[in-house]
């Protein structure tokens, strides 16, 4: 049966036949149950050849793939003109895609790097890397909301934060707390107000760098901001100041 164009004329919006069974025979209903049957337990056994990783957090090779398995498996389910074995092959060079990627990424770290992405060092010593947050496309809130699921309150908390190339965020405690940027959002200030602030000094809003004796006019040595608040968090480690 081969595909056909309706006419602007045969719309009929009473249709109903047409409307919940479209321009092919009922007889096909049928068709479809066994045709989507057949595909979802390819589909089960493709996905399952994939690997473990096809059902964690997925790299962008991986990601790829499952777009177009999803792409792949409307056709041979829905269009009575196109056969089962069309989406099989597809089934197969999808497959060899993936295997073939990673055997090269397994024999290749520049190849990898390409194919996968690098991972991306977010925070440092307690202070926000801006630029390498901007090249991930990760923003202070985003961070702050993962910082936040681990019960930080603050940047001084953490020493080390990486950005996986499967897009999973790498977070390492310090072993000595410092003084730091609050997290927590600006909309709860209830909860901010509780938290300890040091005496003196001031944090950079930007990045979270923290400096004492400063003019009104300096700029942060990180992010070259100007915009400094006096909110200095410490850690229930150390007390108040």
């Amino acid at each position: 049966m081969g595909e056909q164009t309706m006419e602007k004329w045969k719309i009929n919006f009473l249709d109903w036949q047409r409307i919940w069974f479209g321009n092919a025979p009922i007889e096909f209903m049928l068709e479809v149950f066994f045709r989507t049957l057949i595909i979802y337990v390819i589909l089960l056994l493709v996905v399952r050849a994939m690997g473990k990783r096809m059902s964690g957090q997925l790299t962008i090779t991986e990601l790829a793939v499952m777009l177009s398995l999803g792409a792949i498996v409307s056709v041979p389910m829905q269009l009575p003109d196109r056969g089962i074995l069309q989406g099989l092959l597809a089934f197969v060079c999808a497959f060899s895609f993936l295997r073939g990627v990673n055997y090269l990424g397994v024999k290749n770290e520049k190849m990898e790097h390409l194919l996968q992405g690098k991972m991306s060092v977010l925070v440092r010593g307690g202070v926000l890397q801006i630029d390498e947050m901007r090249r991930s496309g990760v923003s202070q809130e985003q961070l702050f909301a993962q910082l936040r699921k681990k019960k930080i309150s603050n940047l001084g908390q953490v020493e080390r934060v990486y950005l996986e190339a499967c897009g999973l965020f790498s977070i390492f405690l310090a072993e000595d707390p410092r003084q730091g940027l609050s997290v927590y959002p600006q909309s709860d200030q209830d909860l901010r107000a509780s938290q300890l602030k040091s005496r003196d000094g001031q944090v950079c809003l930007i990045c979270g760098t923290v400096i004492t004796g400063m003019d009104e006019n300096q700029h942060c040595e990180n992010c070259r901001s100007h915009r400094w608040g006096k909110d200095v968090i410490i850690s229930d480690q150390h007390g108040q100041r």
